[in-house]
């Protein structure tokens, strides 16, 4: 399959957003962070993606993958955010880009409600992963962190996954960037993304209430950069894991 890895741009959401709500149907946090399956809005999860992608086709690293043999389907998407040194103070536009992406939330929940989302665990997951990443972000150049990675569950196994990881990797190691993501699966996720060159580094417990089921734990995962050498070896020695 001749895969090509191209910028997202406005007639892609859609397409983009499809892989995102298949691939993620069962997923773990997604299923934790919505704990009323009953309240699910798929309507409501398609605006909120869509807001998203808009701001990240502006001030991210948003990109789609497809089949240059049927251009119009997106396989898969990756959603990745650049990195800012920590001595660098934010940019005006990335600042107001923040308030009207939150003002944007704002009007689509008084449009379209909460549609399950428990924002008692948004917020206790986005404390978590304030500590882990004030932890472990230590490099004054900051990191790419990969948001989202998915692939439609019928293309999977084909290298997109792949083609779509490497066209950020290739670009930090150029810059000597590190990379980190978190996952939501240890297996088979963890594993995947130890042949792209990511370690797992910390498990982030997030937990509301005593019951088991208030609890998740997602796998903190950093990737150093590798030298133009290293990653042709490496290239030579192992085959493609699928994301």
């Amino acid at each position: 399959m001749p895969i090509e890895v191209t910028r997202m741009t406005e007639p892609d959401i859609d397409g983009a957003i499809d892989t995102i709500q298949q691939a993620f149907a069962d997923d773990p946090y997604n299923r934790w962070v919505y704990p009323d399956r009953s309240k699910v809005s798929l309507v409501r999860n398609r605006v909120s993606l869509t807001i998203r992608c808009r701001w990240g086709i502006k001030h991210g690293l948003f990109h789609v993958a497809r089949d240059t043999t049927n251009p119009t389907k997106i396989l898969g998407c990756a959603l990745w955010l650049p990195p800012r040194p920590p001595s660098q103070p934010q940019s005006w536009s990335l600042y107001l880009s923040f308030w009207q992406l939150w003002l944007s939330q704002i009007q689509m929940n008084i449009w379209y409600g909460r549609g399950g989302l428990s924002t008692t665990r948004y917020w206790i997951w986005k404390a978590r992963q304030a500590e882990a990443q004030e932890q472990l972000w230590t490099s004054e150049k900051g990191y790419y962190f990969c948001n989202i990675v998915t692939v439609l569950p019928e293309a999977q196994g084909k290298g997109i996954g792949k083609a779509l990881m490497e066209e950020v990797l290739g670009q930090a190691d150029k810059e000597g960037v590190g990379c980190y993501l978190e996952s939501s699966r240890c297996e088979p996720n963890v594993a995947i993304y130890e042949k792209f060159g990511f370690k797992l580094v910390k498990h982030m417990n997030c937990q509301d209430g005593e019951r088991e089921e208030g609890k998740i734990t997602l796998y903190c995962m950093m990737r150093e950069p590798r030298s133009v050498e290293t990653e042709d070896e490496s290239n030579g020695k192992s085959g493609a894991g699928e994301s």
